[in-house]
C-alpha cells in the first residue's frame, strides 16, 4: 500500500541501509519494524519490566523479601559460611 510519512531523517537512513544489506525496500523494512514494536508493547509490563532489570546490571534481579539485607548481615553470613 503506497502512503505518504513523514520520517525523521536518521530513521529513514537507517530503514535504507538496512534493506540495501538484506536486498529489501524501505518500506518492508519499515513494516517490520513497526510490527515487532507492536507485539513487543502487547507483552505483559512485568515481564517487560523484569527483562529490563535483569539486563541493565547484568545480574538477576530478585524480588524484594521481609529481610533487608546489610552489610552486617553479609558479614554474619560469611563468617557462618567460613565456619562450616
Amino acid at each position: 500500500m503506497r502512503t505518504t510519512l513523514d520520517l525523521d531523517q536518521d530513521v529513514l537512513l537507517a530503514a535504507k541501509e538496512i534493506a540495501a544489506r538484506s536486498k529489501r525496500t524501505a518500506g518492508k523494512v519499515i513494516s517490520e519494524v513497526f510490527r515487532r514494536g507492536l507485539h513487543a508493547s502487547e507483552a505483559p509490563a512485568s515481564t517487560a519490566r523484569r527483562t529490563r532489570a535483569n539486563v541493565a546490571a547484568g545480574f538477576e534481579v530478585m524480588a524484594a523479601g521481609k529481610r533487608v539485607v546489610t552489610a552486617q548481615l553479609v558479614s554474619k553470613l560469611r563468617d557462618e559460611t567460613e565456619t562450616r
